[in-house]
C-alpha cells in the first residue's frame, strides 16, 4: 500500500473519531501531527509530552480500531516523536476572527493611560487568591471532565482551537474552581504581563456597589475592561440582580470585543440559570459550553492518588479504592476526607492502613461500619437471592441467577458509579459490552416491573444498614 493510501485512511479513521467529539477532539489534535509510516508503523509527532500521552490514552486505541476496520486488517502500530515545531497539524486551530467594531455607548479606557489614572486595576503576579497546587498537571483528566479540561486548556493557550466565552457547569465540588485556577496559573506561566482578573460573581457585585457608592464606576471599569482574562465563578450568584448583569453584560461585551479570553463558571447550565437576562444567558452560550460530571471510580480512584503523592503520602491500591467508594458524588468531600485521614493518623500515631481507614470513614461519613464496595453488593445480593457466591460470578444462565448477577451489576454501577469494564473484571472477567446490557435492561425494566424494583430496593435497604 503506497503511503498516499495510508495517509488517506488514517484521516478517514481520524475523521470518524473527530465526530464523536469534534471540540474535544480539535483542541489535542492541534498538537498532533501525522508523519507517514516507516518500517510498518505510523509515526505521530506531538508537541510535547503531555499531549502525546493524553492522545496515546484517550485517542488512540479508537483512531487505531477505526484505521484498523478501513484495512481489513489489524492496525500498523504508532510510534511518537516530540517535537514543538508541527506544520501540518491533524487539526489547526481556525484563525481569530476580524475584531467588531466597539460600541460607542460602551466606554473603554484606553490601555496607555497613565497607572494613577486607573488604580484600582492591579497586575496579579501570581495571581491573586490562587490556589498554587490547582495546576492543569495537578488535575486528574477522565471520562466526566474530558472536554472541560481541554476546553480549559485552550483557553489558557494550550494550542487547539480557543472558545470564547468557556462556560464550565457542573455540581458543587468538582472541579471548576480547579480549572479557573489552572488557567490562571498557565497564563500568567507563558505571559507574566498578562492582566488576569479572576473572582466569584459575588466578588463583581460587591466590587460593582462599593464603586457605584462613591461614585467612582471609572475605577471598577478599568479594572474589568482592561484584563487579558476574565475569570468568574459561580455566576448563578448574578441571578435577580438586574444592576450588576447590566454591568456584566457591558463588560462581557467589551472583553469580546477586544477578543479577550472570558470563562465563567456556574453549578448549572445556561438555560436553566432562573433570573437571568436573555441577553446574558445567550452570551454564555456563543463559546463552548463544558460540563464536569461526577467522575467514576477509576477517576476517583486517581484522584486520591494523585492528592496523597502531592501531601508526600504513600498509599496502597486498596486504600485508594476504598477511600473513592466511600465518597463518590464531590472531588472536593473526598479530598477533604484524604486529608482528615492524614491528619488524624499523624495526630494519633497510627499507620494510613485499612484498618483505621475503615473505622475513620464510618465515623465521618455516619454510617454503617462497612463500606459499601463491589464484593458488599454480590454478597448482599446473593444474601438476598439465596443463591452462591460462585454462582453469581459464574457462566450460569438459568432465570434466577441471571436475573440476580444483572441486578448486583446495576447496583455495583448506580451506587458505585464503576465503570462497565471495571464491573465486568469483579464478575469473572466479563466483556463490557455483557455489564452495559444487564445494566440498562435493569434500568429499563425497574420502573415499570414492581417486582424487580421490590427487589432493589430490599437489597438497597440492606446495602444501607436499615435492614
Amino acid at each position: 500500500m503506497s503511503a498516499q493510501d495510508i495517509h488517506r485512511l488514517w484521516e478517514m479513521a481520524a475523521e470518524r473519531v473527530r465526530q464523536r467529539a469534534p471540540a474535544s477532539f480539535d483542541v489535542w489534535f492541534a498538537g498532533v501531527q501525522f508523519d507517514g509510516s516507516r518500517d510498518n508503523k505510523l509515526i505521530l509527532r506531538a508537541r510535547d509530552e503531555f499531549v502525546r500521552d493524553f492522545v496515546r490514552e484517550h485517542y488512540e486505541p479508537a483512531v487505531l480500531e477505526e484505521l484498523s476496520t478501513l484495512l481489513g486488517t489489524p492496525a500498523p502500530a504508532v510510534s511518537w516523536v516530540i517535537d514543538a515545531a508541527l506544520e501540518r497539524p491533524v487539526s489547526a486551530a481556525p484563525a481569530p476572527a476580524p475584531k467588531p467594531v466597539i460600541p460607542r455607548a460602551l466606554q473603554v479606557v484606553p490601555a496607555d493611560r497613565a497607572p494613577e489614572s486607573r488604580p484600582v486595576l492591579r497586575e496579579i503576579l501570581p495571581p491573586s487568591g490562587i490556589n498554587p497546587k490547582n495546576s492543569f498537571e495537578n488535575f486528574v483528566v477522565g471520562p466526566s471532565n474530558q472536554l472541560a479540561f481541554a476546553a480549559a486548556m485552550a483557553a489558557a493557550g494550550g494550542g487547539g482551537r480557543r472558545y470564547n466565552p468557556l462556560f464550565l457547569c457542573g455540581s458543587t465540588g468538582l472541579g471548576k474552581t480547579h480549572l479557573l485556577h489552572a488557567i490562571a496559573h498557565r497564563v500568567h506561566a507563558e505571559r507574566p504581563d498578562a492582566r488576569i482578573v479572576y473572582g466569584s460573581a459575588d466578588n463583581f457585585t460587591n466590587e460593582y456597589i462599593a464603586h457605584l457608592t462613591v461614585r467612582r464606576m471609572d475605577e471598577f471599569r478599568a479594572r474589568y475592561h482592561h484584563c487579558d482574562v476574565l475569570l468568574i465563578d459561580d455566576v448563578q450568584s448574578l441571578a435577580g440582580r438586574t444592576g450588576t448583569q447590566e454591568e456584566f453584560f457591558n463588560t462581557f461585551n467589551v472583553l469580546h470585543a477586544l477578543d479577550k479570553q472570558i470563562v465563567v463558571a456556574a453549578d448549572k447550565y445556561p438555560q436553566q440559570l432562573g433570573r437571568m437576562e436573555e441577553r446574558l444567558v445567550s452570551r454564555f452560550t456563543w463559546g463552548l459550553v463544558a460540563d464536569v460530571q461526577t467522575p467514576e471510580l477509576e477517576t476517583r480512584v486517581a484522584i486520591v492518588r494523585k492528592k496523597a503523592m502531592l501531601e508526600n503520602i504513600e498509599m496502597s491500591e486498596e486504600l485508594a479504592v476504598l477511600l473513592a467508594q466511600a465518597v463518590q458524588s464531590n472531588v472536593r468531600e473526598l479530598e477533604g476526607m484524604l486529608i482528615r485521614l492524614i491528619a488524624k493518623s499523624s495526630l494519633m500515631r497510627r499507620p494510613l492502613d485499612l484498618e483505621f481507614a475503615r473505622i475513620e470513614l464510618a465515623s465521618a461519613l455516619h454510617s454503617a461500619p462497612t463500606i459499601t464496595t463491589v464484593e458488599r453488593i454480590q454478597a448482599a445480593v446473593c444474601t438476598h437471592f439465596h443463591i452462591p457466591t460462585d454462582d453469581l460470578l459464574s457462566h450460569a444462565r438459568s432465570r434466577s441467577v441471571s436475573r440476580a448477577r444483572h441486578i448486583a451489576m446495576y447496583l455495583c454501577r448506580q451506587r458505585l458509579q464503576c465503570s462497565f469494564p471495571e464491573i465486568g473484571r469483579a464478575f469473572n472477567g466479563r466483556d463490557h459490552t455483557t455489564v452495559m446490557s444487564a445494566v440498562r435492561k435493569v434500568e429499563a425494566q425497574r420502573e415499570n416491573d414492581p417486582e424487580l424494583r421490590a427487589h432493589i430496593e430490599a437489597i438497597e435497604r440492606k446495602l444501607a444498614g436499615v435492614d
